[in-house]
């Protein structure tokens, strides 16, 4: 059931992005060896940024002298009153410190808070960067796997409880809500996570750049506004880049209200001289922030009714293809493993057959095997049009 609201923006236009550089166009042909696959796979979206967004750019860009800024107060007001207004999360000024990246973020936390042999949990499948960030930093990768119970990714808390008992772990990276499964953590279950984090003196770094993207009625709770003592042991990292599609900018930010594990971030961040930034950053976030709420909750609308399209396409014309409906983000999990395929004739039948550029399940573990993500931020049609090339390849090999 839609929410009842009367669109204001053209979720359905079709921007041509050729020309601008775009990663998800001018990789294609490195990627997947062949330049014109329709292209879902790169985390942004297709959609024009919201007019606040747009317009603040122009202002700002309108005059002509681009030299070194500052945040001012008005970038942590618009964090503040964001995570307020949308999450129920009640944060001050001094728990906030700028980040180049969620990503950079991720990788400065391990820099910061952990030596060189320590372990790192991750639950896998998960976004590709939270294995590098951890291996390429010398550190040891401790797999805590979600368990696919009945069609819902769950967490294996008694694998958990023991990962968190070896002293050789420190810290655990949450993806919440979660990428690839799309799964938004309950409270019950962030309070199993903090529970045997406390108790085992490890630390919570969340990834919560999806959290305004959680659909169907589902809520995204901070891990760190359940209690003080939790708060006390975690740092997220948020960001307005996906909310809005405005990945091509530092808008990326950390939260923590421990001061020790701020200024050891703080360090960190310094070390590596990347604190500055840049101007359009600061801009963007406070316009997106500011100004984009009625298009976000538009476009959230939009999401779900493309999530519906690839769910009802799929049960009804590829029964080959098992899909979870996501809880939140715009990524869609897709379970090819009945389609008779091993990994390597997957992508060559998506790819060459299909002419659709999808996400290798194995970029998110090993668990990804047999599994393909596909990106639905895009127009309708664009969907649309790559579910029927895959339905009309799968005819073609005798699959449907």
């Amino acid at each position: 059931m839609y929410k009842m609201i009367i669109m204001k923006y053209d979720f359905d236009r079709i921007i041509d992005r050729s020309g601008t550089d775009a990663y998800k166009l001018e990789l294609r042909e490195k990627t997947f060896g062949k330049p014109d696959v329709i292209p879902l796979w790169v985390a942004d979206m297709d959609f024009a940024a919201p007019p606040s967004v747009v317009n603040a750019i122009r202002e700002r860009a309108s005059h002509p002298v681009f030299g070194y800024t500052v945040r001012t107060e008005r970038f942590n007001n618009a964090i503040i009153n964001w995570l307020k207004n949308r999450h129920n999360w009640e944060v001050k000024s001094s728990w906030l410190e700028f980040s180049p990246g969620v990503v950079t973020g991720l990788a400065l936390t391990v820099l910061a808070y952990t030596e060189p042999g320590d372990g790192v949990i991750i639950q896998p499948p998960v976004y590709p960067p939270f294995f590098s960030v951890v291996k390429d930093n010398s550190r040891q990768l401790a797999y805590n796997t979600l368990v696919n119970k009945g069609g819902k990714y769950e967490i294996n808390f008694n694998e958990l409880e023991e990962l968190a008992a070896n002293p050789k772990n420190k810290m655990l990276i949450l993806s919440s809500p979660h990428n690839p499964v799309g799964r938004v953590w309950t409270k019950e279950e962030l309070l199993k996570i903090a529970d045997i984090c406390l108790r085992n003196d490890l630390l919570i770094i969340s990834d919560e750049i999806h959290s305004d993207l959680a659909l169907y009625g589902n809520v995204h709770i901070p891990v760190a506004s359940l209690s003080d003592d939790i708060a006390g042991r975690c740092v997220t990292f948020m960001a307005p880049s996906k909310t809005f599609n405005i990945a091509g900018f530092s808008t990326s930010y950390a939260v923590c209200s421990n001061r020790e594990l701020m200024i050891k971030y703080k360090r960190a961040l310094n070390r590596l001289h990347l604190y500055s930034g840049n101007l359009f950053g600061g801009v963007i976030l406070e316009s997106a922030y500011e100004g984009g709420a009625e298009w976000l909750d538009e476009m959230k609308v939009y999401l779900e009714k493309n999530i519906d399209l690839v769910y009802d396409f799929v049960k009804n014309r590829l029964p080959f293809i098992n899909l979870i409906k996501p809880e939140a983000t715009y990524l869609l999990w897709l379970d090819f493993r009945n389609s008779g395929m091993n990994q390597k004739e997957l992508k060559s039948f998506l790819i060459n057959d299909a002419n659709v550029g999808l996400n290798d399940g194995l970029m998110f573990g090993e668990e990804g095997r047999g599994y393909m993500r596909m990106n639905i931020g895009s127009p309708k049609k664009i969907i649309q049009n790559a579910l029927e090339n895959i339905e009309d390849a799968a005819k073609r090999k005798g699959i449907v």
